[in-house]
Formats: C-alpha cells, structure tokens, sequence
C-alpha cells in the first residue's frame, strides 16, 4: 500500500490564500474530544467556488472562516466554512483512515477519498466514489480500508439523516471559540 494523501489543519500549502491568520486547539468536554483548527482567510487572489448540480456556491473568499474538527479515534474530519458574514456556507466531511497530530504540533487526517457535503439548507452530496474505486484498483489502499470507508460513509449519512451527527451543531461554538483565542 501507498501512503495516503496527508491534508493538515493549517492548510499552509494553500496558495490562493495570501493573508491568513490561525488559530487551534485540543478540547475535551462532554460533546467533542479532540483537536480543532481555525484558518482565517483574510486575503485570497481569487474567489474559489464549487459547483453541486446547479448551484455554484462561493467556499473561499477575503474574511471567509474555515473550522475543522478533528475528533479523536474517529474516522472523519469536518470542515465548516463560513462566509465573511459568519454564515455557515457547507460542511465538508472527509471520510478518512485517521487523525493525528503532526511533528510541529498541527493537526491532519490521512484522507480515504469519500466525502459528505451538508448545505445550509440540508442537502446532502456525496462525493468521490470514483476515486476510492480507482485508489481500491490501483493498490493505494486495500480491501480493509476500502470497507472502512464505506462503512464510516453509511454511518455518518445515518447519523445526518437522524439529525444526531453532533459536530455539525458543534461548529458555531468551536468557531467562537478559536475565533476568541485569534483576538488574544
């Protein structure tokens, strides 16, 4: 098997973001343990949109929030991204094979191709089958991981159609929270 693509909470490889500032932290309380981060997107050099069916919605623009959670022996990761309003644009969930924390202390997850997109308005999209196929077939991954993350997939739509996927009611109050340790 071939290491699989590592995305890090700081997102500093991300060159259309040209002013940033970032802000993390671990959290242990009733409702969420783990590490959570907050990208603050000052300045980009252009908008980033994306398109699903026929709606094409704006995901990075100058004063846009991004938030990822990053639970603790869970199998996915979500991304809240927040448009300069601090209205909540998508949340992006990545099935992925695990969390951990990198050498200088910034969080990542060790992406598995399947991802989940929630709207504001409850849509729900699912994204990339293609490609956990392709990695299946191409020795990427195995078979073991290829289950894991179809198993977790079901799991999460499960828990989002039942209204109990938690982290989503979470992301406001991570978001203040970091926002508040960025005005420190």
């Amino acid at each position: 098997m071939k290491p699989l693509k590592r995305k890090y909470g700081d997102r500093a490889e991300w060159k259309r973001v040209v002013e940033r500032r970032y802000a993390q932290s671990y959290l242990e309380t009733e409702s969420y343990k783990g590490q959570v981060t907050l990208l603050e997107i000052s300045k980009v050099t252009e908008p980033l949109y994306v398109t699903y069916d026929d709606k094409n919605i704006c995901i990075a623009d100058d004063g846009y929030l991004w938030l990822q959670q990053f639970p603790s022996d869970k199998h996915h990761s979500v991304t809240t991204m927040f448009n300069a309003r601090g209205k909540v644009v998508q949340w992006y969930i990545d099935i992925c094979y695990m969390n951990g924390i990198g050498e200088n202390n910034i969080p990542w997850m060790d992406d598995l191709y399947l991802d989940i997109i929630i709207l504001p308005s409850g849509e729900v999209v699912q994204k990339d089958a293609d490609e956990l196929e392709e990695a299946l077939r191409n020795g990427i991954i195995d078979k073991q991981l290829y289950d894991m993350a179809w198993e977790e997939s079901a799991r999460i739509n499960a828990l989002v159609k039942n209204g109990e996927f938690h982290l989503l009611r979470l992301s406001e109050e991570h978001k203040d929270f970091l926002l508040n340790r960025l005005q420190k």
